[in-house]
């Protein structure tokens, strides 16, 4: 009843904004496109394919649209993009995803708009990867890689459903690296961490209205008292409580719990340049760690899903990612390290090909906390106003990615990866609200990839998708597979 309501009220109230703000970028001398964000709640694929098919319909560099009843632009000037992400941040932090204060697990950096609360946690939070952090937590990386192996080794047929399997690596090492949670082996399938993981981002009609009515209506979303995440509260928060009160008696071990209990120790924290001040409650940070494992488990499984498939696709790339893991694995090596990350360097360009093809993130969007103006046409832009930043068109676009459509790991390699724009890929985000944990989702898909690619091959098989699920900013092939055969050199 509460969805029918609410569907009712967006309804109403976009129509009647709409039709007050009507030929807002028109009056303005940019072309105006209306009702993406309705197709996509009431459509059959991703938000991040409605909007590059705007994208690739017209010439323009900035296109006006709509967040719901909020006038909004997207971008292809990637001077534009840059000037939102980073230079002109000041003006361009907000997500523009509205929070209620009950939403616990909602309060975390990948959500929060309030810039002092969000400046002072992502600073605080930023050690948990420095280099010498992630080099100890890589013990746990490879061994949950090794462990995913050997788990698919004594059951083949786990692969028939790949994606629920890498997902069940992605979020095991995460619980393992990041939290210190041992939920390897074939406990990990039935872990309620992972079945968590799964619920609060699988996409559905009720959460893809609540990110319509968190864009478009905030003061309804608000008054409505929604929440994203309201159904693992409990679970989570006491979870992380038990962690927290049983890593105080154990040994430290240089993770993310450590850096949340080093926090509480030191008291209330503050940001000497905004003067903000925060208690360093159990639910501030558990609501930090449940980003890092949804967010984390998430956008990994699907760069590990569709690299494969890329893979499964293209056997004369297969064959040189092979070469490049066995010369790693040489000399009867039975683990791999930190520093052989490094010279997985040919795999690295195929990760980064299977995420410009299908980026994690499909799109991003801002919002206007101030009058500016953009730098390529000083074209004003008014506090309030929404910024769109098409990820997944712009990894399309074939004036930056000639034959996008091709598989081409060379577009990575170190001597093209210097004439790309800073901006031209953004599989993890972009400027100040980049991806905190990239570094470490690094780590996890190359180790991933060389454990089961040192063990496994792929039979051949094209993958060529007429559309992808319906994310709200995601590209999801969940149903999408592969046969994996065992390598005779093992």
């Amino acid at each position: 009843m509460l969805l029918q309501v609410l569907m009712f009220l967006c309804f109403i109230f976009t129509l009647i904004y709409i039709l007050k703000k009507r030929n807002y970028w028109r009056s303005r001398g940019i072309t105006e496109v209306e009702g993406s964000l309705w197709k996509f709640t009431f459509g059959d694929r991703s938000l991040p394919e409605y909007y590059k098919e705007i994208y690739d319909k017209y010439e323009d560099e900035q296109i006006g649209v709509y967040l719901g009843s909020i006038p909004s632009l997207m971008l292809k000037n990637l001077d534009d993009i840059q000037a939102v992400m980073a230079g002109d941040f000041q003006s361009f932090y907000k997500r523009g995803l509205t929070v209620n204060k009950s939403d616990i697990l909602g309060d975390n950096i990948l959500f929060i708009d309030e810039y002092p609360r969000w400046k002072l946690l992502r600073t605080k939070l930023t050690p948990v990867f420095t280099s010498l952090r992630l080099k100890t937590m890589f013990l746990s990386i490879e061994k949950c890689a090794k462990d995913f192996v050997d788990l698919i080794e004594s059951d083949e047929t786990l692969m028939k459903k790949p994606f629920d399997m890498l997902y069940t690596f992605t979020a095991a090492s995460i619980g393992a690296a990041v939290f210190g949670i041992d939920i390897g082996g074939k406990e990990a399938m039935e872990s309620p961490f992972v079945i968590m993981a799964w619920k609060a981002l699988t996409p559905s009609f009720s959460t893809n209205l609540k990110f319509l009515t968190s864009n478009a209506f905030p003061w309804l979303y608000k008054t409505l008292q929604l929440r994203f995440f309201s159904e693992h509260e409990e679970f989570f928060i006491g979870a992380v409580k038990s962690v927290f009160e049983a890593r105080r008696k154990a040994e430290k071990r240089n993770d993310f719990i450590d850096l949340c209990l080093e926090l509480q120790k030191n008291g209330t924290m503050k940001d000497p340049t905004t003067e903000y001040e925060l208690e360093p409650t159990d639910e501030v940070l558990a609501a930090q760690a449940f980003f890092f494992f949804i967010a984390g488990a998430d956008t990994t499984a699907n760069a590990l899903h569709f690299s494969l498939l890329e893979l499964a696709g293209h056997p004369t790339i297969l064959a040189k990612v092979h070469d490049n893991i066995d010369e790693v694995f040489k000399d009867g090596k039975t683990a791999i390290s930190y520093e052989d990350m490094d010279k997985l360097q040919y795999l690295d360009m195929v990760v980064n090909e299977a995420m410009r093809k299908y980026p994690p993130i499909g799109q991003l969007q801002r919002i206007c906390t101030r009058n500016t103006e953009l730098p390529s046409n000083k074209l004003k832009i008014e506090k309030d106003t929404g910024i769109v930043i098409p990820i997944y068109a712009i990894h399309r676009d074939e004036k930056l990615f000639p034959n996008p459509e091709v598989c081409d790991p060379e577009r990575f390699s170190p001597q093209n990866v210097q004439k790309m724009h800073n901006y031209s890929f953004m599989a993890f985000g972009g400027g100040n609200r980049i991806c905190i944990g990239m570094r470490f989702a690094r780590l996890q898909l190359k180790a991933c990839l060389a454990w089961l690619l040192r063990k496994y091959t792929l039979e051949e098989k094209v993958y060529r998708p007429e559309r992808f699920e319906r994310s709200s900013f995601s590209l999801r092939d969940t149903n999408a597979t592969y046969k994996l055969i065992r390598r005779n050199n093992n």
